[in-house]
């Protein structure tokens, strides 16, 4: 038995990689490459990385470069791997209330949502995606909560944020991949993308075993190596949903 669970790691990510589909893609191809079963922790980044600072996962995987930069000064972690990148998208009901449809500029658009007052639904759960959507509102020049009435924080991941967006007929930035995967879609489409502000990159670090003595770093560096090997970033490009690929790999050679 002890052999069986020394092979297996923990790795904290974003509900983005989760509930897009790629773990459950991904994950059994590198356990048949390499014996090791990869463990899921899937909650917002700010999160991931705090059960990376308590020493609690082996491998940190997640989507907000400062907070992962911040990571590494701060010594939990020795290197930030880039992985891959995608794009989030900024949602909202076809009957456009704020009339930001077809809209190129992110915090125009923002704009426009809070002159409306229409319903815009936040993760409010400090997620790389939360952490995006406060950087543009502050770009844009607006303070959302606490006085704000239209702004709804939900305090959830990706897709029941995106379920209350729904129900809701309301804004909502998304991560295109969970997007491209979520099926109670409603009255809800994508109305401004394309933006570069509005682009995505993805980071995974070993939890630096100097500090927590119980991590795993071989296993741990094994799974790293592969996301950023020709084999890996394969791997995660063939990852498609409805022809569309979710997933856009750019680990630096």
């Amino acid at each position: 038995m002890v052999a069986a669970q020394e092979k297996s790691i923990l790795v904290s990510s974003t509900t983005s990689t989760e509930q897009s589909g790629l773990f459950g893609y991904i994950l059994p191809i590198f356990k048949m490459k390499s014996g090791i079963d990869v463990k899921v922790v899937a909650v917002g980044t700010g999160q991931a990385l705090d059960i990376g600072r308590r020493g609690d996962a082996d491998v940190v995987f997640v989507h907000d470069k400062p907070a992962e930069e911040l990571f590494v000064q701060e010594g939990y972690s020795t290197k930030r791997n880039e992985v891959m990148y995608n794009d989030f998208v900024l949602i909202g009901p076809k009957s456009d209330p704020a009339k930001i449809g077809g809209g190129k500029d992110i915090q125009v658009a923002l704009q426009k949502i809070a002159a409306s007052q229409a319903p815009f639904i936040s993760r409010g759960d400090k997620s790389g995606t939360h952490a995006a959507e406060l950087r543009y509102w502050k770009g844009a020049g607006i303070a959302v909560p606490p006085s704000q009435t239209w702004y709804k924080e939900t305090g959830s991941g990706m897709g029941p944020a995106l379920n209350t967006a729904s129900a809701m007929n309301g804004y909502i930035l998304a991560d295109r991949g969970t997007w491209l995967s979520f099926k109670n879609r409603g009255d809800l489409a994508i109305l401004v993308q394309g933006d570069p502000k509005l682009f995505n990159q993805y980071g995974v670090m070993l939890v630096n075993p100097a500090k927590f003595p119980n991590v795993k770093k071989v296993e741990g560096q094994a799974f790293i190596d592969w996301l950023i090997s020709k084999n890996g970033q394969e791997v995660i490009a063939s990852y498609q949903i409805g022809g569309e690929q979710l997933f856009f790999p750019n680990a630096k050679k």
